[in-house]
């Protein structure tokens, strides 16, 4: 039986309540009413799941993650938007909020990155259509290029929904 897809991601933070105000202002993200004292659980904008999101204090004294410089460990989640108008939108809110540290145009993948306030990155991702793939979106996937937003609208849309037959039915 395989796995199909990643349910929700749980993250050791310094203040689990800070840190979800951060998802809650600039991502859009739901507190919900579970867990218990130091935790925080949330739910992402048009998400069926229980939960997307877990957030767990261990206090403001914690060091930063070593994770990619000094140690093994996760690199980034990525959260998946439904358009480029979407994905633009969020860019400002994360540039606002002095979050964005990235814009990359991975050919199949327009990506932002960005980091909370525990320095823990993330990525904001809109997904090109499989109906829309073609020659030139494939064979960028061997370079990393600079993400172009207003480009990438007059391309595909800016309300195309994205990700339709690949990372949705």
């Amino acid at each position: 039986m395989p796995v199909s897809r990643l349910n929700h991601a749980v993250l050791y933070v310094r203040d689990a309540e800070a840190t979800a105000s951060f998802y809650e202002q600039v991502l859009g993200f739901q507190r919900l009413p579970m867990g218990f004292r130091g935790a925080v659980f949330m739910r992402a904008p048009g998400s069926t799941n229980d939960h997307d999101l877990g957030l767990f204090s261990i206090g403001l004294g914690a060091e930063p993650s070593g994770a990619g410089r000094r140690s093994v460990g996760l690199y980034h989640l990525a959260w998946e938007v439904d358009t480029l108008e979407d994905l633009e939108e969020l860019q400002g809110r994360l540039g606002e909020a002095g979050a964005l540290v990235g814009a990359s145009d991975h050919g199949t993948t327009k990506s932002l990155y960005a980091k909370d306030p525990d320095g823990i990155e993330f990525e904001v991702a809109w997904i090109v259509p499989a109906d829309l793939l073609d020659d030139a979106a494939l064979a960028s996937r061997s370079a990393i290029g600079h993400l172009d937003i207003v480009q990438e609208k007059l391309r595909y849309g800016a309300t195309t929904r994205g990700g339709v037959g690949i990372s949705r039915p």
